[in-house]
């Protein structure tokens, strides 16, 4: 079994050292670092190499958005990073996926949910907490404006299937849903998704449903 290398970045000391144990305590991953403000994640991931980051918002020196977006935009970065948030309509959060996040997660989080969490976002096969994620990219997404036309044009890369699969993605529908809504295989459903992210230039699932709904290829409900 590949273990899972975390890094811990949050300014609340009671905060890295539960979840630390927490995790530690789960087959399969490892807590390799902790980190107290945005700058020391950045430093610590250029060090440590974490496979996934759980990521403060509101820390000193630098907040966990701009830290997201230092850790995750070099080409090639392949660290996922994971919010952690007070409230599920943090409207931070939606920055912080913009940013290049692959999904968030509440403090309040059982360990069972944390341990599952970190283990979805290394995949980067599935949204986390679908239901949740997406609807604050709908709400957050109404306050974009105008679809971006840039983002827009790079739909046009896409099949006609694979646009259709990607709506589906932004409705929070996991592989299977999708394979039995359109119906095909599952295998076919993964390799439509892959060429997605591949064509888009995206991370992971998170990544394309932000997508969708930023180009206006999927609108909030009530738009």
């Amino acid at each position: 079994m590949t273990t899972i290398r975390v890094l811990i970045a949050d300014d609340q000391m009671m905060v890295r050292q539960g979840f630390t144990v927490l995790l530690n305590a789960e087959p399969g991953i490892e807590v390799v670092g902790q980190a107290v403000d945005g700058l020391d994640a950045v430093a610590k991931v250029a060090e440590l190499a974490p496979d996934v980051v759980l990521m403060d918002i509101r820390m000193p020196a630098l907040g966990g958005i701009e830290a997201t977006r230092r850790i995750t935009g070099p080409a090639g970065a392949t660290v996922k990073v994971l919010v952690l948030t007070t409230f599920d309509l943090d409207e931070y959060v939606y920055e912080a996926l913009r940013a290049g996040a692959s999904g968030f997660l509440l403090k309040d989080a059982s360990a069972a949910e944390l341990a599952q969490a970190v283990r979805v976002v290394a995949a980067g096969d599935a949204l986390l907490a679908p239901n949740i994620t997406k609807r604050l990219i709908a709400e957050f997404s109404r306050m974009t404006g105008a679809p971006c036309t840039p983002l827009k044009d790079r739909v046009g890369d896409l099949t006609e299937r694979e646009t259709e699969v990607l709506s589906l993605i932004a409705q929070g529908l996991s592989n299977a849903e999708i394979a039995e809504r359109l119906v095909v295989a599952e295998q076919t459903v993964k390799t439509h998704v892959s060429r997605i992210l591949v064509k888009l230039g995206l991370r992971d699932r998170t990544q394309a449903a932000v997508f969708a709904y930023e180009t206006g290829l999927v609108r909030p409900a009530g738009y």
